[in-house]
């Protein structure tokens, strides 16, 4: 029976990779997308499916789109609502903000992060979606001393900042939900981009520091060695540990975990077995940069982080945001992942990793280069809606999966040699009959024999199904 697996958060950076492993995985998806001011839902799917078909070198099903905002009460239309309950299994709940602070709890990060989830619940609860899995984050456990176990969440633990606070008031009310069976969930730790290619599409976290030294570093004087002057006197000591993982490593275990039915009902801490030290990160961006002048004073009683010089004050104001994790960052037990998982731990960040980090940085101009627009020269949809006509006399029922730009899953009812519905999603029953084809041979037949062929192509289906 085609059940679709429902997904939030597909047009972030973990949820876009999520949505390329499981189609690759021959998954059957459906997105609650968000449109924004240039793009609706539809078309922001699009040039992410293209820019990974780009990337593979060969055409990806498309996911049924479903438009509307988890910050909005009802998250999507009635007829949507109706479709969920008809055709979905399992809600897959990867949408959040990272947003550090907010004024108050109507804003960011509440309102998406809390509120989001709140209404993902109750959409949940009010289609039958039991099955639940919640994409956290490892810094719930907020300020710990000691290892944080995978099935710890409220330890009475304070946290850096509202992100925290609000994953962790989202993880509960997860945890609370009468109605779910066993909620998993994926608690991953700091995540950079793509470990083999450098890829990403936002720039927080580790990269606000990669992007403030490649505008900085290049305009300061150089020693008489050609290296550029950085003088500034760290509040750290080269030992401080740092939790960071490649998104792609990030998806491939969620994506492994989802289909494994042991892991339901489990806790997933996604985190490396060794993680980077700070004298590593500086270190390898010293080299990137060609840099000297910095030092570790964390050892030093006698250190005060006010007398620094010009390059100094002009760096350390822009990191306040992140200032509460330059000294501590938590232990975390990979129990449940490493039991489940063991032939993938996470790869290990070197140097050539994070100089590639930094390369696609400076290649994207962080963030601010134009990604191109989705091109789409056959509509299928466009297609099969323009050459729908009424009911008439015995139907045929088959599913249509057709990859590529402009390609799509749907349900079609043919009559007399016509199509007389499309519906969205593929047939439900496993007795009907689907033809999968990529959009450039389906373009073929359409400018060719235009529906006959079609028709004839799912009745050979119907007859190799029988």
């Amino acid at each position: 029976m085609t059940k679709y697996s429902l997904l939030t958060g597909s047009t972030g950076l973990v949820g876009r990779y999520l949505m390329r492993d499981m189609l690759l995985n021959g998954q059957h998806l459906a997105l609650i997308v968000r449109p924004n001011k240039r793009q609706t839902a539809a078309e922001r799917i699009e040039q992410i499916c293209q820019f990974w078909e780009d990337e593979i070198g060969k055409p990806l099903p498309r996911p049924v789109v479903l438009s509307g905002n988890i910050s909005d009460a009802g998250v999507v239309s009635e007829e949507d609502r109706k479709w969920i309950a008809d055709h979905c299994y399992r809600m897959i709940h990867s949408a959040a903000i990272l947003e550090f602070f907010g004024k108050d709890r109507e804003r960011e990060p509440w309102r998406t992060n809390v509120g989001g989830t709140k209404n993902v619940l109750e959409l949940c609860r009010e289609t039958g979606l039991s099955d639940m899995h919640y994409v956290s984050t490892a810094y719930v456990a907020g300020l710990r001393e000691g290892r944080v176990m995978e099935d710890q969440l409220d330890m009475g633990q304070t946290f850096r900042n509202d992100y925290e606070e609000s994953k962790f008031e989202s993880e509960m009310m997860v945890r609370n939900a009468d109605f779910l069976d066993q909620p998993t969930v994926y608690r991953p730790a700091v995540i950079a981009g793509d470990f083999n290619t450098g890829y990403t599409s936002t720039y927080h976290g580790i990269y606000l520091y990669l992007r403030l030294l490649a505008l900085m570093v290049p305009e300061l004087p150089v020693d008489d060695q050609g290296r550029h002057l950085t003088p500034i006197k760290l509040n750290m000591t080269g030992r401080e540990k740092r939790n960071i993982i490649p998104v792609d490593w990030v998806s491939a275990v969620t994506a492994r975990l989802l289909e494994m039915p042991e892991a339901r009902g489990k806790t997933f801490h996604l985190a490396p077995e060794e993680p980077m030290t700070s004298r590593e990160i500086i270190d390898w961006c010293a080299k990137y940069f060609n840099t000297t002048g910095y030092e570790y004073c964390g050892d030093d009683p006698d250190f005060d982080e006010a007398e620094q010089e010009d390059f100094a004050n002009m760096l350390i104001p822009n990191l306040t945001t992140y200032q509460a994790y330059e000294r501590t960052d938590n232990l975390y037990d990979l129990t449940n992942l490493q039991a489940l998982l063991p032939d993938l731990p996470a790869p290990k960040i070197d140097m050539t990793v994070l100089h590639r980090f930094i390369d696609y940085g400076e290649q994207d101009k962080w963030g601010k280069v134009k990604k191109p627009a989705a091109v789409v020269d056959f509509n299928v949809a466009a297609f099969l809606n323009a050459n729908t006509v009424p009911a008439n006399g015995h139907t045929t029922i088959f599913g249509l999966d057709i990859a590529g730009p402009g390609g799509g899953q749907w349900t079609i009812t043919a009559a007399g040699g016509h199509l007389t519905s499309v519906e969205r999603g593929l047939p439900k029953s496993d007795d009907v009959a689907v033809v999968h084809l990529p959009v450039t041979e389906f373009a073929k037949l359409a400018d060719g024999e235009g529906v006959d062929e079609i028709l004839a192509l799912a009745g050979a289906a119907v007859v190799r199904s029988a």
